[in-house]
């Protein structure tokens, strides 16, 4: 067989498979009570306004166009929409500070493309988003820790980022519904991160995939807001806001947007012409029908469902954790961050876990950096039933206990 190893570039050393990726085929089990997947329902879907859009489009002229090439930019209809929904949240903006890609994950990878260079450093939360992690390794970076809440100065971040080879380029991390913590950015956090990036002179990448997913609590304003409210303009601030229509509307689809100052996306244009030329045509003009007509009451829908279910599992956890087991209560997102007492590997306990009472679970090493985090787990509610939810928090807790009893 050929042995091809020595013709990858260096940079390949450092791609992985996703272990999420990897446990959702466990979701084509029906004997399994998966926790593991970041993703909706499928059953609450708006599977007929979809086939409504795709119906009427194939019945008009405009077919035309969404089966042609299109502009990299985006279709200028969905833009227009994302634009207004943008000036809801505090970030008035034109359709120039607007460009779609194949999911918020196509963003952060050019993203990465853009501002990394070998060694340089991007500060991420402590843990983040694994997807975040495989999209920024390709580009060969050093990672440090982004506390908003520490008393670390940007000095000290410049002198670490030097000793690693390179510079400190962006701040990477979600301020609502945190994969996979599921925290939310008090107000004081989400100033200080850019109080930093001010100092730092480095960008500020904001992950904004759940932002429409709030159950409790009241909304706070978007880092980009603020950074508008600072600088005067879209175009003065140094915020890269990245949405999606994943988790609201449909993750098949594969719609997502960046928002930032125009030069930002000019530049990101430029990469988009050299990857994939653009997205799907037809996806984005079915998607700006769809967000028309149904975001307001899909979202109204999917709060009222995974609130519930967060409940559910709270309440589940509540009943059947034992002793020295801890676990965050997010306001709103997809995911439950549990801990365990330290010594407990989750990597070996998910083994069992599928083995024996077929319940799957991310191990939370997954999403640190460095590999540790081995004690934690990341629980996902949005996906399974009520029923489920219980039955596998029950089974889940009684594996915990014995492992902790022995």
């Amino acid at each position: 067989m050929q042995d091809w190893s020595h013709l990858f570039a260096t940079r390949s050393s450092r791609m992985a498979a996703s272990e999420i990726r990897e446990l959702l085929k466990l979701l084509d089990r029906p004997d399994m009570i998966s926790f593991a997947g970041g993703i909706p329902d499928p059953k609450l879907f708006p599977a007929a306004a979809f086939s409504d859009a795709y119906g009427e489009l194939f019945a008009s002229a405009t077919c035309q166009t969404a089966l042609q090439y299109s502009v990299s930019e985006g279709y200028p209809p969905l833009r227009k929409w994302i634009a207004e929904r943008m000036a809801e949240l505090g970030i008035p903006c034109g359709i120039d500070n607007i460009m779609i890609t194949s999911g918020s994950q196509q963003a952060l990878d050019y993203l990465g493309k853009l501002f990394l260079s070998p060694g340089d450093t991007a500060l991420v939360g402590w843990p983040t988003y694994l997807g975040a992690l495989q999209a920024f390794n390709a580009y060969e970076p050093a990672y440090d820790r982004l506390l908003p809440a520490a008393n670390r100065t940007a000095q000290d971040y410049r002198d670490r980022a030097e000793e690693k080879g390179g510079a400190v380029k962006f701040a990477y991390g979600s301020a609502d519904f945190a994969n996979p913590t599921g925290l939310t950015l008090d107000l004081s956090e989400r100033e200080r991160i850019l109080d930093l990036a001010t100092e730092l002179d480095i960008a500020v990448i904001e992950d904004a995939a759940y932002q429409s997913l709030r159950y409790d609590g009241e909304p706070l304003p978007p880092i980009l807001a603020l950074d508008i409210a600072r600088n005067g303009g879209i175009d003065n601030t140094r915020t890269i806001y990245c949405g999606s229509f994943s988790k609201t509307l449909s993750p098949g689809l594969r719609v997502g947007w960046v928002c930032a100052a125009a030069p930002v996306i000019q530049k990101l244009v430029l990469i988009k012409q050299a990857s994939d030329l653009n997205s799907s045509t037809i996806n984005q003009i079915v998607m700006a029908t769809v967000a028309e007509r149904a975001f307001d009451a899909q979202v109204t829908q999917i709060r009222t469902a995974y609130r519930a279910r967060r409940d559910c599992m709270l309440d589940a956890l509540e009943q059947h954790m034992p002793e020295g087991v801890s676990w965050g209560r997010p306001e709103g997102g997809m995911f439950i961050w549990m801990e365990l007492p330290a010594g407990v590997n989750c990597a070996d306990l998910l083994a069992r876990s599928i083995a024996e009472i077929k319940v799957a679970f991310v191990p939370g090493g997954a999403f640190f950096p460095d590999g540790t985090g081995a004690n934690c787990m990341r629980l996902n509610f949005s996906a399974p039933s009520e029923e489920k939810i219980k039955d596998g928090i029950a089974r889940l807790g009684r594996l915990i206990s014995e492992t902790l009893s022995r």
